[in-house]
């Protein structure tokens, strides 16, 4: 599992900083320690001597060794003990302990060339503030989605009440959030506005996020901004922003058709969508449009990955901001 270059920046920047924090509040306490407790102060001298002394010993000529490597180890033992003793006399437990911020890797984040779980979970939460940015205040769960919104008298057009397809449109979206990997192919959620497609997407984001995976969530605009800004300025964050897109493990456009299409808009969705399809990285779409205007305001071309490479997720019902607004 990839993070984004950005997410793994920050989280190995607050990785850095706490491990920095532990080692100054280390110090801190060694030094009151040595402050309230001289004989500590003393006892560590004395400890450092004897690995001086030990070092020594291979080089002293007419000495029996292991003699001496015998007396210099339970002097050391003795040391240790006595240190122990004032510790445990003078100070609450936990103290003086000068274990780093993660046994595992020590503070830096790798076990060998495997990121460390300490590490992993930064990332886990760096992408989850960034999400939260994106897409509202968290609110947005599976566990808070309402069906009661949708009306469950049967509709003869569709073949079945708004809510009984709606509640397949939702084990859909929690089904492939829930046991999301990188073949687990690409959604497109389609329907009228108001009927809940990002806030779905969102709960997916969310979900895929704290399972470990790199996911970018972006409206459309917002992507086609940054995409074009990438482009025609040069623009170093853009351009970092932009790799985002193909570089995520699962990437969500919301709202597309939303956007003013321009000739630009129409080669960077194909640019976008084509080269995630060929690396094998899913990705979802939701979009107000119907299946007929994808190839009028984005050409064949991409029409033909969106209808045909994409599940097709369907969205029915009534604007459920309209039913908030009057009360219902």
């Amino acid at each position: 599992m990839a993070y984004t270059g950005e997410v793994l920046r920050r989280a190995k920047l607050r990785l850095e900083q706490a491990k920095s924090d532990r080692e100054a509040e280390n110090a801190q306490h060694l030094r009151q320690a040595y402050a309230q407790v001289p004989r500590l102060a003393e006892i560590d001298r004395e400890l450092r001597l004897t690995m001086v002394r030990a070092a020594q010993t291979v080089f002293q000529e007419g000495l029996d060794v292991q003699a001496e490597f015998q007396r210099i180890r339970q002097e050391n033992q003795s040391l240790q003990q006595e240190r122990q003793w004032l510790i445990e006399d003078n100070f609450e437990e936990g103290y003086l302990d000068d274990s780093p911020i993660c046994p595992h890797c020590g503070g830096s984040g790798y076990v060998g060339s495997m990121m460390c779980e300490c590490l992993r979970e930064l990332c886990r939460q760096e992408q989850r503030k960034e999400l939260t940015v994106l897409t509202g205040a968290a609110q947005e769960t599976f566990s808070s989605f309402r069906l009661e919104y949708y009306p469950e008298r049967f509709d003869p057009n569709l073949g079945a009440s708004p809510r009984e397809i709606m509640a397949l449109t939702f084990a859909t979206c929690r089904k492939y959030a829930q046991s999301f990997s990188l073949k687990s192919g690409n959604l497109l959620l389609n329907g009228n506005p108001g009927l809940g497609k990002t806030f779905l997407s969102a709960c997916i984001a969310r979900s895929v996020s704290d399972s470990g995976y790199s996911v970018v969530y972006e409206t459309a605009a917002r992507l086609f901004g940054l995409l074009e800004k990438a482009r025609f300025t040069g623009d170093a964050e853009a351009q970092s922003q932009a790799a985002r897109f193909t570089a995520c493990e699962l990437l969500i456009i919301d709202d597309l058709g939303s956007e003013l299409v321009t000739p630009f808009v129409q080669s960077a969705l194909y640019g976008v969508i084509n080269d995630r399809m060929l690396a094998g990285l899913p990705t979802i779409v939701s979009s107000n449009l119907q299946s007929e205007e994808f190839s009028q305001r984005y050409g064949p071309a991409v029409a033909s990955r969106l209808l045909g490479s994409f599940r097709q997720v369907t969205f029915v019902g009534q604007d459920i901001r309209l039913i908030k607004n009057r009360g219902q």
